[in-house]
């Protein structure tokens, strides 16, 4: 069996994938992306840094440690092609990617995973390692979302659902069934900071965080943390709902410890059967 492959962003879950190859086994080798990949998280393990149009570093990287098995996990920021400066090989990987460059980030992530798959790797998951990563429906913590949050958190199904299918983002927030913020290329925290300037009086709003419709859990999983909940309770919610089996936690016991402290429920919820 062949060592796992990391393709580095940022945050925490990249060492977190590591670790878990490694007690299944697995030789580890990560390439994190400069600007984006934190190498203090990356400094206990094998690996290099890339910047991100050298694809022909990072794929004689990856024959070179041996890796069958690649997971790209951690949050990037999507280059303009003209920062990307490519190398040889990474030109040839921009020319196969042909009109994905010009699409949602879905098409392109698909248009990638394939491209991996043509190079002889083959692309996973990070839940498929950190299964402890993703909850089941249910409350998560001491607080429970009353009927009126309840209502929100459907509509909110709604909204993201709508934005999935257009390839827009994962995330919204509503109170009192009004869409204060949308997610897009700026990402949740920039988002939730967003909504707390729009709060409107009375009760707070409510995070949603969901898989697109159609989307590949191998690349850009929904994924919430801790600060997560601490932007949530800044804002001026109530809390937050994100799609059990389908949403990555980076520290799980760090989110319920968070929600309860500042009174928000944190709710994992199957959008398909949610009931208000």
């Amino acid at each position: 069996m062949g060592g796992v492959g990391i393709l580095a962003g940022g945050g925490p879950l990249p060492a977190q994938v590591a670790e878990a190859a490694r007690a299944q086994g697995r030789s580890v080798f990560i390439i994190g992306f400069d600007g984006f990949a934190e190498p203090e998280q990356l400094a206990p393990w094998p690996h290099e840094m890339v910047r991100l149009g050298a694809a022909g570093r990072m794929l004689s990287l990856l024959h070179t440690h041996k890796c069958s098995d690649l997971v790209l996990i951690g949050p990037i920021r999507r280059p303009s092609l003209r920062s990307l400066c490519p190398d040889t090989e990474g030109a040839r990987i921009l020319a196969r990617l042909g009109r994905a460059l010009f699409a949602g980030d879905d098409g392109l992530l698909a248009a990638l995973v394939r491209i991996l798959g043509e190079e002889g790797f083959t692309v996973r998951g990070a839940h498929e390692f950190l299964s402890a990563a993703v909850a089941q429906p249910g409350i998560l913590g001491c607080v429970a979302p009353d009927s009126l949050a309840r209502q929100d958190i459907q509509r909110g199904i709604e909204v993201v659902q709508a934005l999935g299918c257009l390839d827009i983002g994962q995330g919204c927030v509503v109170q009192n069934g009004l869409v204060l913020a949308v997610e897009a290329m700026e990402g949740t925290d920039r988002m939730l900071a967003r909504a707390g300037e729009c709060h409107q009086p009375g009760a707070g709003g409510v995070l949603v965080k969901l898989l697109k419709p159609g989307q590949d859990k191998r690349a850009d999983m929904p994924t919430i943390g801790p600060s997560t909940l601490r932007n949530a309770s800044k804002a001026g919610l109530r809390g937050v709902a994100f799609e059990a089996a389908n949403t990555l936690m980076t520290d799980r016991d760090g989110c319920i410890a968070e929600a309860d402290k500042a009174g928000l429920f944190l709710i994992a919820i199957d959008p398909t059967h949610f009931a208000v």
